[in-house]
């Protein structure tokens, strides 16, 4: 499937939110679309409401997904998932967990102190002493740890 972030971005942007990033999870013929949205002053139920409204009407137009799913349009929450290099960057200092999808040194997860991005493509996070170089190519998954 397409990356569908750069269709949609446009439309979430011009309406003054942040496009977190989106995922397609499921299979066997039904799954589930969520698009991540984000401002300054929060996300509420309103907010998810119109933007689902214009999303439908791309999806509707371009129908990029040839399966059946529903679309579910969200805040990312406490435990943020990191999408982009830059979120890499913009929460480094803070506790992630990162999944891989190619090992490194013998291990796929790790829970850690996001250090930032070295060479522009890989991600340095700590732990327990150790830093760990992660390509980004390979993070299957990533989220900020919530800290209450």
């Amino acid at each position: 499937m397409q990356d569908l972030a750069p269709l949609f971005e446009p439309v979430i942007e011009s309406m003054g939110y942040e496009l977190v990033g989106v995922e397609f999870v499921g299979g066997g013929g039904h799954g589930t679309l969520r698009v991540y949205i984000d401002r300054d002053e929060g996300v509420s139920i309103d907010d998810c409401a119109s933007i689902s409204h214009q999303i439908s009407g791309i999806l509707d137009v371009e129908e990029p997904i040839k399966q059946a799913y529903d679309l579910e349009i969200s805040s990312p929450g406490i435990d943020r998932p990191l999408f982009k290099l830059a979120d890499f960057e913009r929460y480094a200092g803070k506790t992630v967990k990162v999944k891989m999808a190619v090992g490194v040194d013998g291990r796929k997860n790790f829970k850690g102190r996001l250090q930032g991005v070295a060479d522009a493509k890989m991600v340095e996070i700590e732990v327990d002493g150790e830093v760990f170089s992660l390509p980004y190519a390979d993070i299957a998954r990533a989220n900020l740890v919530g800290e209450l």
